[in-house]
């Protein structure tokens, strides 16, 4: 099977096809009518089924996009005055438009800097309390974590709970972005309860989208009070579905038979895959581990130029590293393509 976007194309999951499972759950939730505003039948199965997953009493709410499961979790965790700390390559930083200070009313960003990807313990509380009580400063009050990083990179649990103790000693919320916490749970082999809550998170952005869903995001909280106060949030912003059915469909098929996990694994055994083939090639340079997903690998400018000619569609990211994802439907026949070009370019 061909990836969904197209032979040889290493640019994004998100130019990937929706999972057949998915699709037909569409076409099958669009039979006949049903309850709108999130309270028809698919809707309550879908919290049902993820307060089993995430073995705690969770508060689900539907969403189209990461970007807006994002800054509603966070408009919801932290005041007008408030600070979020994060990696400074974290997508709420550069890649979505300021939606934390709009649906905030003025919350603000600190990007924290880290080769990996990753913002440890350490970092966190040599910054904080960070003017915490002083009534001209920004006042610290969550923390984000993407899980997998925008490096490709995946926090360990040991890591999160780190960061949870010292966001709680100074009275932070804790946010993770799960645009690909499929991809990390698999490599890590956890429960999504170890790597969440049991952690210390509060918020969870679940995504699926990147993972063979058309379009559906899951906001879950693991407290009712917060949760409460987003929703009114949701409808204020414009995000509450009406037809909610069409994106619990897209959820709960995702969640059905694991195929939220077989896909991320396929994808991730891809990228390992991709990752390992590379790194024996001669004038290649693997940037960060390949944990997830994605392979960030340093070309040679003529190998670059070369694989493009060839047809291959990846992402530069800097200077001469490119970004390869991998999707749920990316063929090995298109890994192997790669790796068997780029050692003819070498």
């Amino acid at each position: 099977m061909g990836n969904g976007a197209g032979a040889m194309n290493f640019r994004s999951d998100n130019e990937a096809g929706v999972a057949p499972e998915i699709m037909a759950a569409l076409v099958a939730a669009n039979q006949g009518s049903a309850a709108s505003y999130g309270d028809d039948a698919i809707t309550a199965r879908l919290g049902k089924r993820l307060a089993e997953i995430f073995e705690h009493e969770v508060w689900v709410l539907p969403l189209i996009s990461g970007t807006a499961a994002n800054a509603l979790a966070l408009a919801s965790l932290v005041p007008p005055w408030g600070q979020v700390y994060c990696h400074e390559e974290a997508h709420i930083a550069g890649h979505e438009c300021g939606s934390l200070e709009f649906y905030s009313g003025g919350a603000r960003i600190a990007g924290l800097p880290s080769p990996s990807g990753k913002i440890s313990a350490a970092q966190l509380a040599e910054v904080l309390p960070g003017g915490k009580g002083q009534v001209h400063a920004m006042q610290p009050s969550a923390v984000s974590l993407t899980q997998a990083t925008e490096a490709g990179t995946v926090y360990g649990v040991e890591e999160v709970a780190a960061i949870g103790e010292v966001a709680r000693g100074h009275g932070l919320a804790l946010h993770m972005d799960g645009a690909r916490f499929a991809n990390a749970l698999v490599h890590l082999g956890v429960t999504p309860a170890e790597i969440t809550w049991k952690a210390g998170v509060d918020a969870l952005s679940f995504g699926a989208t990147k993972n063979g869903a058309m379009g559906a995001e899951a906001l879950i909280f693991f407290d009712a009070e917060r949760a409460a106060q987003c929703t009114f949030r949701r409808m204020r912003a414009g995000h509450l579905m009406s037809k909610m059915r069409f994106l619990s469909a897209q959820l709960e098929a995702y969640l059905a038979d694991d195929l939220w996990l077989r896909n991320a694994r396929h994808a991730n055994a891809m990228a390992a895959r991709l990752g390992q083939g590379l790194a024996e090639v001669p004038g290649v340079r693997l940037r960060n581990p390949v944990e997830a997903n994605e392979v960030f690998a340093e070309l040679p400018e003529a190998m670059i130029a070369g694989l493009q000619a060839k047809g291959f569609q990846f992402h530069r990211w800097d200077g001469p590293c490119v970004r390869l994802v991998m999707a749920f439907d990316t063929a090995s026949a298109d890994v192997d393509a790669f790796i068997d070009a780029a050692r003819g370019l070498a």
